[in-house]
């Protein structure tokens, strides 16, 4: 939560809000990589992409 935390004042102190919905695109994409590598929803999500 510490990193969390640090990449919020960082926007915060330098107007970088255009960054929130980068991050939260890069993370919604890291769990469904993380999700679809071992389990049956893998042939859903591969269709996806």
């Amino acid at each position: 939560m510490e990193t969390l935390k640090d990449l919020w004042n960082f926007m915060k102190q330098r107007k970088k809000f255009w960054l929130a919905p980068v991050i939260i695109v890069l993370l919604l994409l890291g769990f469904l990589i993380v999700i679809g590598g071992g389990s049956s929803i893998a042939p859903f999500i591969y269709t996806l992409f």
